[in-house]
C-alpha cells in the first residue's frame, strides 16, 4: 500500500482529504499538523482525537515554532516587513514553512506522495506544490479538493455518509490563528466597500485604560518586555499579544494581489507584530545610516513579496537574510509605546548606539562638527551639477 503524508488541519477539508485519500484511493494515510504556534493544547489534543477516528494509519503533531522564528519571523523583524505598507504575512510565512516541514516528513518516512487541501481559488496551493516540487521533485502531489472541484456542501455529504460526526455548521467568518497575527475572511472581505463588524475580530476590546509597553531589542531580536527578559524571542512575542491585543490594536484589512493574478482582501489581527515592527524599525532610524535604511528598505520589500509568492527556497532569499542580519549589529536598544484602544504610539528609544546623541549637535539648533565656512563650501560643490545644469538650459534662453 502507497504511502501518503497529509497536511491535517482537521478541518472539513482536510478531514476529506484523510477519508478519501485512505478509502476511494486506497493509500496509507499519515496525516501531520505543523503547529506553527496558532494552536492551544486544548485544540490540538480534540484535533488528534477527531483524526484518530478517521481510520489513519498515522498522525503526529510537529511543533516547529522555534524554526519559525528562527528561518522566517526574525528576518522578517529584520526587514520591517509589511506587504503593501500593511499586513505583516501572517498566513503566507507560515506556509512556507509547514510546506517545508511536511516535505522533509515526506523523506523521512520514505512516503511516495503528499497531499493537502487547498482548492484551486488561493495562493496556498501555489505555496504548497513550490515548495514540494523543489525538495521532493519526484514525489506525487495530490490535491482533492482541488482536482475534484468539490464544493462545501458535497464534502458535507461524503463525511456523514461515512459517519463522520463534527460540527458542520461554517462559522460566519474564517479564522487563521497564527504567532504572527490572526486573519479573518468573511463576506465583508468579499467586497471592496464593507469593513469587518467588531464581533468579528477574534480578541474584543477590554482594556480601555493607556498603557506603557517597553520593549528591548538586541542585534534586532526581542529581549525583553516590559523589563522582563525571554531566552526565546517566541515568548516575547506571546507576551506582546498578550499584553496590547485587549486594546483592539493591530486591526485592519489587507488588500493585495493574490499569486494567481487577482485582488484579495483579507482582514487581520496582529497586535504584537506591528508593534514589534514599527517599534524595531524606528529604533533603526535612530541606529542606521541613511543609506543602510535606503537599501534596508529595498531589499525588504523584495523579500516580503518573494516570500509571499512562495519562493522562499530561491537562494537569493539566504543572500537577503545575510543582508539584513548584517545589518543588525548596532540595532540595540529600549522602545517605549503607549497602548490606546484601537491604537499605539512609539514614545522614543535608549540606545547607546542613537545616532542623535548631544555630543555632536542637536538638529535646528547647534552643532559640534563643522563650522559655518563647512557648510557653505559643502553646499557649493553638492548643488553644483545642478547649478551648471540650469545655466546651461535655461540661463542662455534669456
Amino acid at each position: 500500500m502507497k504511502k501518503v503524508v497529509l497536511a491535517y488541519s482537521g478541518g472539513l477539508d482536510t478531514t476529506f482529504c484523510a477519508l478519501h485519500l485512505s478509502k476511494d484511493l486506497g493509500y496509507e494515510v499519515h496525516a501531520v499538523l505543523i503547529n506553527t504556534g496558532g494552536f492551544s493544547q486544548e485544540e490540538l489534543e480534540q484535533i488528534e482525537q477527531r483524526a484518530k477516528g478517521l481510520g489513519i494509519a498515522s498522525f503526529v503533531i510537529l511543533d516547529v515554532t522555534k524554526t519559525y522564528y528562527q528561518e522566517v519571523i526574525k528576518f522578517l523583524i529584520f526587514g520591517n516587513v509589511l506587504k503593501n505598507q500593511t499586513y505583516p504575512l501572517s498566513v503566507s510565512a507560515e506556509r512556507i514553512l509547514q510546506a517545508k516541514t511536511l516535505a522533509d516528513y515526506v523523506k523521512k518516512i520514505g512516503a511516495k506522495s503528499v497531499a493537502h487541501g487547498s482548492t484551486g481559488a488561493g495562493n496556498d496551493q501555489v505555496r504548497f506544490d513550490m515548495i514540494f516540487q523543489t525538495i521532493i521533485p519526484d514525489i506525487e502531489i495530490i490535491t482533492p479538493i482541488r482536482d475534484l472541484k468539490l464544493s462545501r456542501e458535497e464534502e458535507i455529504e461524503y463525511l456523514k455518509k461515512h459517519g463522520v460526526s463534527m460540527n458542520f455548521e461554517k462559522a460566519a467568518y474564517s479564522i487563521n490563528k497564527g504567532i504572527w497575527g490572526t486573519s479573518v475572511g468573511g463576506k465583508e472581505t468579499l467586497t471592496s466597500n464593507q469593513t469587518l463588524p467588531e464581533a468579528a475580530w477574534p480578541t474584543q476590546l477590554s482594556k480601555t485604560e493607556t498603557e506603557e509597553l517597553s520593549i528591548d531589542f538586541e542585534k534586532g531580536e526581542l529581549k525583553a518586555v516590559n523589563g522582563v527578559t525571554f531566552e526565546n524571542p517566541v515568548e516575547a512575542i506571546k507576551k506582546i499579544q498578550e499584553i496590547a491585543a485587549p486594546f483592539g490594536i493591530g486591526r485592519d484589512i489587507h488588500v493585495g494581489d493574490t499569486i494567481i493574478g487577482i485582488k484579495g482582501r483579507v482582514g487581520f489581527e496582529a497586535a504584537a507584530p506591528l508593534i514589534i515592527i514599527k517599534s524595531h524599525q524606528l529604533l533603526e532610524k535612530h541606529c542606521l545610516t541613511k543609506w543602510q535604511s535606503f537599501w534596508k528598505n529595498q531589499m525588504s520589500e523584495f523579500y516580503g513579496n518573494h516570500l509571499h509568492e512562495g519562493h522562499y527556497l530561491d537562494p537569493v532569499m539566504r543572500n537577503l537574510e545575510a543582508f539584513l542580519e548584517s545589518t543588525q549589529e548596532f540595532v540595540s536598544g529600549k522602545v517605549k509605546i503607549l497602548l490606546h484602544p484601537y491604537r499605539f504610539q512609539l514614545v522614543g528609544i535608549e540606545s547607546k548606539h542613537d545616532m542623535m546623541a548631544s555630543k555632536f549637535g542637536s538638529y535646528g539648533e547647534m552643532n559640534k562638527g563643522y563650522t559655518a565656512d563647512d557648510v557653505k563650501g559643502f553646499t557649493r560643490i553638492l548643488g553644483n551639477q545642478t547649478a551648471i545644469f540650469h545655466q546651461v538650459n535655461y540661463n542662455e534662453k534669456n
